[in-house]
């Protein structure tokens, strides 16, 4: 191969084409072309790997979570409004949750709006909570809007300063469904706002369709729920108690507004069945003012003394190991007339010795919503014994029979005052008082199943619906 220097290449040489090179513009096409593609690839790789970790992360955390339900409310009724009702509660938180639930069924049957009833705060008790502050407003209006439409105030174009004039009147007690159909809803045609100044006992025990009873028991159990805040607190004393094993739930209804007001002052000194009386003329609403406490106490209308509660307790066979919850407020005479329960059952014990005080400390002067916490343990509580058939005992009694008819001891005052007094006067020895005792509570006074007791022309003797709701039991 001849190899010629630069030196001897001749002008020919110059004069030949030069060899093919690439274009600029193409290679930069094609290494553009060539990066994208490996991006491209790159970007689908990391994205499948990470899938299958992320996937399989989630399949992981859904086996260990709890399938959430999806809150379903009922579709709201369709119905054209007569008029708005508006409610004032009165008395204690059970009065006022029976009365709440009457005034949801008369709407209802009368085709009227309500507005959210106003809760008692001129009582004894002077509680100033409003209804959202002890029942779940949201839930209560949801929850029956396929029954009734429920708004949380007045129109303000219906206001008094807005120079309209509210018709007041107060239902008669007791009615049926005749009544307000017939002299109520009549009214509401003139007016369209009413306000029923009173409500409690306002509808019958019985007489009433079933779809009205039926829709009672729906507002009480399902409509009615206490607040977050007062459920939480309320478990947690009834977790509290069952950590320690089963409890009796006795509510002791030996408290200032009940004594004063029942003109019960057995037991009681001088000075203080004076003190009694005077609080007695200080209400204008207590309408009887002279009561003989002895006749009233023999004829079983009297809430049993925290004495005679240990002889009854003793007799029905309860050990003195057994833990007993207080249901109830302060306790007249306090730690003095606890002396001798807390002797019999040492394991004796109130919401405010198992909580911590700031956690009580937000219902404190709030009467209604301590009640609630009260209600809820008596509810839950293995066995429940009320001193005084009242309305905290009455619809508790309901809230258990509704439960599976959960064990409820109700008390027999006028025969226990009969058997009391002998056995003090040393006439009747224990054993045959404590077999007495025993013999007055069997059956239908344990909370067992039965009819209510339905008198036409007294309604108020006759069986509370409440407390024996048979309509809605299976």
């Amino acid at each position: 191969m001849e190899i010629r220097s630069e030196s001897t290449l001749t002008r020919s040489d110059y004069n030949k084409p030069p060899c093919p090179a690439i274009p600029k513009a193409r290679f930069q096409v094609w290494f553009f072309r060539v990066c994208s593609c490996i991006l491209v690839w790159t970007c689908l790789i990391q994205l499948f790997w990470h899938s299958q970790i992320f996937t399989g992360l989630t399949n992981q955390i859904s086996r260990f979570s709890l399938p959430v339900e999806p809150v379903r409310l009922p579709l709201p009724r369709n119905y054209t409004s007569n008029g708005i009702l508006l409610v004032s509660c009165n008395g204690g938180l059970n009065q006022m949750r029976a009365a709440i639930c009457d005034m949801v069924t008369v709407a209802r049957l009368l085709n009227l709006t309500l507005v959210v009833p106003e809760l008692d705060k001129k009582s004894f008790w002077a509680d100033p909570s409003d209804f959202e502050d002890i029942f779940d407003i949201k839930h209560f209006i949801d929850s029956l809007r396929d029954e009734v439409r429920i708004i949380r105030r007045l129109p303000k174009r219906y206001s008094k300063k807005y120079g309209h004039k509210i018709f007041e009147m107060q239902p008669v007690s007791w009615s049926n469904d005749k009544y307000y159909l017939e002299q109520v809803l009549p009214r509401f045609s003139k007016r369209k706002v009413i306000h029923f100044v009173r409500s409690d006992t306002r509808l019958a025990n019985n007489g009433l369709s079933l779809d009205l009873q039926m829709l009672r028991c729906q507002v009480n159990f399902q409509g009615l729920k206490f607040t977050p805040r007062i459920e939480a607190l309320g478990s947690k004393l009834v977790r509290i108690l069952q950590r320690r094993g089963s409890f009796v739930a006795l509510h002791l209804r030996y408290e200032m507004d009940m004594l004063a007001f029942s003109g019960c002052t057995h037991g009681c000194t001088e000075e203080e069945a004076e003190e009694l009386k005077k609080m007695r003329y200080a209400y204008p609403w207590w309408r009887e003012k002279e009561i003989v406490s002895e006749e009233r106490r023999v004829q079983g209308l009297c809430p049993l003394t925290p004495e005679e509660v240990v002889l009854v307790l003793k007799a029905l066979g309860f050990r003195k190991d057994t833990q007993i919850y207080i249901a109830a407020g302060e306790i007249y005479g306090g730690a003095k007339r606890l002396a001798r329960l807390k002797e019999s059952f040492p394991r004796i014990v109130k919401k405010e010795m198992l909580l911590d005080p700031t956690e009580l400390q937000q219902f404190q002067n709030h009467s209604s919503q301590m009640a609630a916490l009260d209600f809820i343990v008596s509810v839950a509580s293995d066995t429940f014994i009320p001193t005084y058939y009242g309305n905290m005992a009455k619809v508790v009694e309901g809230h258990r029979r509704y439960l599976g008819f959960k064990r409820t001891i109700l008390l027999d005052r006028k025969r226990l005052v009969e058997l009391l007094d002998l056995y003090n006067n040393k006439t009747l020895p224990w054993d045959q008082f404590a077999v007495a005792v025993k013999e007055a509570h069997q059956g239908q006074r344990m909370g067992e199943p039965t009819h209510r007791k339905v008198i036409s022309d007294r309604p108020k003797e006759e069986d509370y619906f409440y407390a024996n709701p048979q309509e809605c039991i299976q």
